[in-house]
């Protein structure tokens, strides 16, 4: 067994040992790339962008947005059945052929695409990119996870994938885990992004920005964001957001009625925050779009009255195992006395549904333990990581 994970160890040191020949690019050309003024610094990414087109050509549009020929459009639209599934297939196949034409061209163009990013750093905030940083960046961009060790800088890493893939023009998400860091690590890469003429959005649950440094913002946690459309947000060349934001917003997208509505492009690439987090523990909590039912708010009020004279035991029983609480007879019966109605389960379950509500609301749920009210807002907050989730509900 001991043998097992010994190879497993120098397996990874392989992959490692494996990419120095790509961080040696790198640094050799930071000379030249810190010989560039300010404005060739800036040129380079028009530069970068122009040759990945010379080298892929047309294939930088996604399919669905490339011009075609009418006629092989109603064609299309008339199959039916396995015809369709062929072509389906057929199309898949080609993106896969593209996407990696795109990444073997993203590849030659990456020692100067970090280089780039690295001198940009050092002229917006000072920062160097050391060779770990760069090698996590290598890894980031070829679809890996990479786990940096505490102090070797991991919020240098991510930049370098997003931007080099950002040249591509299809769009790259950064996703974190919460509402403060998409709008931190906006302002943050954002002020080295500009450097580079390439444009910064950010997706949060009270609104949508663009990194705009010649914007007066009137609150200093604004600062440098400018507020927009959640589409505009989404077009820019990197967006940061919660997975919750990004998720939501690709429901909503898929109930609108005209394609001109949707928020979100074509996804293409994606850098995971905390992956474990995100991909594994929130992965236990489904995204569920629902409407606001139209219900009176008398009858919260009335219900959150009347339970707590409810007794624990007498008329109602506890499970905190499966989060779960439920009415006695005994319970029913009070219950029915105190509304004037004969039967609570009658009709459409209404005066039932709002009893286990209040129920759980009274018994199960704790103020700054489950939830917090702020603003005049209540918040839950997530029972594995403690963060507070704005926007989401109970189910």
């Amino acid at each position: 067994m001991f043998k097992f994970f010994s190879r497993l160890g120098d397996s990874n040191d392989r992959e490692i040992r494996a990419l120095q020949p790509i961080i040696d690019r790198i640094n050799a050309l930071e000379p030249e790339i810190q010989a560039l003024s300010d404005e060739a610094l800036a040129s380079k990414t028009d530069e970068l962008r122009a040759r990945l087109r010379a080298s892929v050509g047309d294939i930088l549009t996604p399919i669905e947005l490339r011009e075609t020929d009418p006629d092989e459009d109603a064609a299309n639209s008339a199959l039916a059945g396995a015809d369709a599934a062929r072509l389906a297939d057929r199309l898949k196949q080609q993106r896969e052929t593209e996407l990696k034409q795109i990444n073997e061209a993203l590849d030659e163009i990456l020692p100067e695409a970090f280089a780039s990013v690295r001198e940009a750093m050092v002229r917006a905030l000072g920062k160097r990119h050391y060779d770990v940083q760069l090698i996590g960046g290598v890894v980031l961009h070829r679809g890996s996870i990479a786990e940096q060790k505490t102090g070797e800088g991991k919020t240098f890493v991510g930049p370098l994938a997003a931007f080099l893939n950002g040249l591509v023009g299809r769009g790259v998400h950064v996703i974190t885990v919460n509402d403060y860091l998409a709008k931190r690590d906006a302002q943050w890469i954002g002020s080295v992004f500009h450097r580079l003429g390439m444009s910064v959005g950010s997706i949060q649950h009270q609104g949508a920005y663009l990194f705009d440094p010649t914007f007066p913002a009137t609150d200093e946690k604004l600062r440098d964001l400018r507020p927009v459309t959640r589409q505009e947000a989404y077009a820019a060349d990197v967006t940061h957001g919660t997975n919750n934001e990004f998720g939501f917003d690709f429901l909503r997208d898929n109930l609108v009625v005209e394609l001109a509505a949707r928020v979100q492009r074509a996804h293409y690439f994606a850098i995971v925050d905390e992956v474990d987090n995100i991909l594994i523990d929130e992965a236990r909590t489904p995204l569920i779009i629902s409407g606001n039912a139209e219900e009176s708010g008398d009858k919260y009020q009335q219900f959150s009255r009347l339970v707590p004279r409810l007794k624990a035991e007498e008329d109602y029983v506890v499970d905190e195992k499966f989060k779960q609480v439920a009415i006695t007879e005994a319970g029913t019966d009070k219950m029915e006395q105190w509304l004037g109605v004969e039967n609570m389960f009658a009709d459409d379950f209404s005066l039932a549904r709002h009893l286990e509500q209040a129920l759980k609301g009274q018994v199960l749920y704790q103020k700054d333990r489950d939830y917090v009210v702020k603003d005049g807002e209540v918040i839950i907050v997530d029972e594995f990581t403690g963060r507070l989730m704005p926007g989401r509900r109970w189910s």
